[in-house]
């Protein structure tokens, strides 16, 4: 076995096992469990998210966090001012962790349903950014939350042929 020495800001060892593809377990996620946005307006955040796209609120802390359930996923909206510090509750010692500039989330939809939302996020004063078919025939729109996050509608056949 390999093993690699990392040394750190305070020059402790850390030995870190490197796996060969040809060891390495046939192990992998099974899929995306949540994904993060950060907006250090949660109220904007909130009625995009809770009103515009009329995503099921799971829970909203002050404001540290509001989160969304989006099918078998959870998106979770972050004020990158508040995660930075990490978690203050001792039973759920969640690591500090942020964002800068803007990030990307790509949510799932129909040939029909992408017209209606060009409709709705226009009517709510979200103006399309980008409205193409990619080289597969997969049609992308883009809009802009209001933190500045790009958020994208495609067809699943982007990714999924059989889609």
């Amino acid at each position: 076995m390999l093993y690699v020495l990392i040394m750190s800001d305070q020059n402790a060892p850390n030995p870190t096992p490197e796996l060969s593809p040809d060891s390495a377990p046939a192990l992998r996620p099974e899929g995306v469990l949540e994904a993060a946005l950060y907006a250090p307006d949660l109220d904007a955040a909130e009625a995009f998210y809770g009103g515009v796209l009329n995503l099921e609120k799971i829970t909203r802390i002050n404001d540290r966090h509001v989160f969304y359930r989006v099918s078998d996923t959870v998106l979770l909206i972050f004020n990158p001012n508040r995660t930075v510090e990490g978690s203050s509750n001792p039973d759920l010692p969640v690591p500090p962790h942020g964002s800068e500039g803007q990030g990307h989330v790509c949510f799932r939809a129909t040939a029909a349903q992408l017209s209606a939302w060009v409709e709705r996020l226009t009517a709510a004063g979200h103006p399309v950014e980008a409205d193409f078919h990619w080289p597969n025939g997969a049609r992308s729109i883009y809009v802009r939350d209001p933190a500045g996050n790009s958020v994208e509608f495609a067809e699943p056949r982007l990714w999924f042929p059989d889609a």
